[in-house]
C-alpha cells in the first residue's frame, strides 16, 4: 500500500496525525482536491436546507398578492412587503447562485476557488435570510394584530436566529478549535 492510500485509509505511517487527549485524530490526510471534494459535499448539503426553506418562503410571499385581503395593506405594510419581497428574492439568489458558480467554472481545476465563493454565497444568503424572516414576521405580526409588542416579539426571534446560527457556531468553533 503506498504512503497516500494509507494516509486515505487513516492507516499508520509517517504521514499519520497526532492525536489529541481523548484519542481522536487531529486534521485529515487529503489532497487540496480532496478536501476541495470533501468541503463541496458539504456545502451542497448545507444549500439544500436553506434554499428549501427560502424558496418556500419567497414562493408563499409572491402569492400574497393575489388573496383578497393584500388590497387591505395600509402604505407602510405595503413598503415593507415589497422590502420583504425583495430580501428574500436576493436571499434566493445568493443561496442558489454556488450551483450557477459550480456549473460554469466545472471542470476548469478551480474547485478550491468555487468552494470559497460558494461559501461567501451561502454566507451572505444566511444573512438575506435572517432579515427577509425579520420582515416577514413583522408584515404578518402587524397584519395579524396591531399589538405593540409585534416589534419586541420579532426582535426577540431574530436574536434567537443569530444566537442559533451565527453566536453558538462561533463560540464553538473558538472554544474548540485552535483558531484555524
Amino acid at each position: 500500500m503506498s504512503e497516500q492510500e494509507r494516509r486515505r485509509a487513516g492507516g499508520g505511517g509517517a504521514g499519520e496525525s497526532s492525536a489529541d487527549r481523548d484519542g481522536l485524530l487531529l486534521g485529515r490526510h487529503e489532497t487540496p482536491e480532496e478536501r476541495a471534494d470533501r468541503r463541496w459535499s458539504e456545502l451542497v448539503q448545507e444549500i439544500r436546507v436553506a434554499q428549501t426553506g427560502m424558496q418556500i418562503l419567497l414562493g408563499f410571499l409572491l402569492t400574497v398578492v393575489f388573496a383578497p385581503r393584500f388590497a387591505e395593506l395600509s402604505s407602510n405594510e405595503l413598503t415593507l412587503y415589497i422590502v420583504t419581497v425583495a430580501l428574500g428574492s436576493a436571499a434566493t439568489g445568493a443561496l442558489i447562485g454556488p450551483v450557477s458558480f459550480h456549473r460554469i467554472v466545472a471542470g476548469r481545476r478551480l474547485k478550491p476557488q468555487a468552494v470559497r465563493w460558494a461559501s461567501r454565497l451561502i454566507t451572505i444568503g444566511l444573512v438575506l435570510m435572517v432579515a427577509t424572516l425579520a420582515s416577514a414576521l413583522l408584515l404578518v405580526l402587524r397584519f395579524a394584530t396591531d399589538a405593540a409588542y409585534v416589534p419586541w416579539l420579532v426582535a426577540g426571534l431574530v436574536l434567537w436566529y443569530l444566537l442559533c446560527w451565527y453566536v453558538l457556531p462561533f463560540w464553538a468553533r473558538h472554544r474548540y478549535t485552535s483558531g484555524d
